[in-house]
C-alpha cells in the first residue's frame, strides 16, 4: 500500500500559475500588432476614459510591485556624527 506524503505533490513551490501569463502575452501581442489603431482610438476618447482604459490594462502589461520593509534596525548610538548626517540629509530630501 502506497504511503502518504506531506506536502504538496502539484506544482512546485513558486511557479506561476500559467493563464494569467498566457493572457498577458496574449494581450501585449494585441498591442503590439495593433499599436497605431490603438493609438487612434486612445486620441479619439476623452481624458476620463483614456485613463480609465490605461489604467485597466496596465496590469496585464506591466509587473505587480510588491510593497518591502527595512527589518534592520540601525543603533544610533553607533553611527558616527558624518554618518548621522547623510542620513539626516537623507531622510530630509525624501
Amino acid at each position: 500500500m502506497a504511503q502518504f506524503q506531506k506536502g504538496n505533490p502539484g506544482r512546485p513551490k513558486g511557479a506561476k500559475n500559467k493563464s494569467p501569463q498566457l493572457m498577458r502575452d496574449r494581450i501585449q501581442a494585441l498591442f503590439d500588432n495593433n499599436f497605431e489603431l490603438i493609438q487612434e482610438d486612445l486620441e479619439s476618447l476623452n481624458p476620463k476614459d483614456r485613463l480609465k482604459f490605461l489604467t485597466d490594462l496596465i496590469p496585464y502589461l506591466l509587473p505587480k510591485l510588491q510593497t518591502t520593509t527595512f527589518s534592520q534596525k540601525i543603533d544610533f548610538q553607533e553611527l558616527n556624527e558624518d554618518d548621522l548626517d547623510i542620513l539626516i540629509e537623507r531622510i530630509m530630501n525624501e
